[in-house]
C-alpha cells in the first residue's frame, strides 16, 4: 500500500495506522490524517536535542521520563483502550510522562504531562489549531510550543479543562513548571547556538 492509496475523507483508527508500512510520517488527528513534513531541518533538531538533554539532566534517578520523536502518543477517548477506537495518534517533539504506567512498547496511551512542539515553517497551522485542541481534550497539562523561527516559547497551562497561556517568552527568559520542581530551561542556551 502507497499513501496515495489512502481516502483522506475517511477516518482512520490506531489501528488502521499500525497496518501502514509506507515510508512516509504521519499523525492521526480525530481519525483525520495528517503528513507530517520531511524530515526537521537541522535547527528543529538542534533545539530538540538542547532541551532533551536539558530534560535528560534533570530527569536522571526521578520519577518521569522524556521521549523525543519518533514516539507515538495515543490519545483516547475516556475509557477507550482498543486500537480500532483510538483516533488521535500523534507524535509531539519531546513529551514527558511521569505516570510510567502509560508507556508501553508502542510509545505513550494517555495525555503525558508535558507536551514540547517545535515549531517548523509551514506546520504552524496543525500545531496551534488541530494538536492544541486534542491535548487539552485529552488532559495534557502542559503544552509547550517553541518557535525556532521567532525565538519564542509559549506555554498553556491545563487549568479546570480549559488552557491558559503564559505570556510568550524569548531569549533572555529562563522556563519552569510546576510539573518538574526545580528544573530550569534557559532560552539563551536554547537558541544560542542552534543554526
Amino acid at each position: 500500500m502507497q499513501f496515495s492509496d489512502l481516502d483522506l475523507s475517511k477516518t482512520y483508527s490506531y489501528a488502521d495506522y499500525l497496518q501502514w508500512t509506507f515510508e512516509d510520517r504521519l499523525e492521526l488527528i480525530k481519525g483525520k490524517i495528517f503528513k507530517m513534513t520531511p524530515a526537521p531541518a537541522s535547527r528543529h533538531q538542534y533545539i530538540s536535542w538542547i532541551i532533551s538533554s536539558e530534560l535528560y539532566a534533570y530527569l536522571k534517578g526521578k520519577k518521569c521520563s522524556a521521549y523525543p520523536a519518533p514516539f507515538d502518543v495515543r490519545l483516547p477517548r475516556k475509557g477507550e483502550n482498543d486500537d480500532r477506537k483510538i483516533f488521535t495518534v500523534v507524535q509531539p517533539d519531546i513529551c514527558v510522562i511521569c505516570d510510567l504506567s502509560k508507556v508501553d512498547s508502542k510509545g505513550c496511551t494517555g495525555a503525558p504531562d508535558i507536551v514540547i512542539e517545535i515549531i517548523s515553517p509551514g506546520n504552524k497551522q496543525k500545531e496551534l489549531r488541530n494538536k492544541y485542541e486534542v491535548y487539552e481534550e485529552s488532559g495534557v497539562a502542559e503544552y509547550w510550543i517553541i518557535s525556532q523561527q521567532d525565538e519564542t516559547f509559549l506555554k498553556y497551562n491545563l487549568i479546570g479543562g480549559r488552557y491558559q497561556a503564559s505570556k510568550l517568552m524569548t531569549t533572555g527568559d529562563i522556563i519552569t513548571t510546576d510539573i518538574l520542581p526545580g528544573f530550569e530551561l534557559n532560552l539563551d542556551t536554547v537558541f544560542g547556538d542552534a543554526n
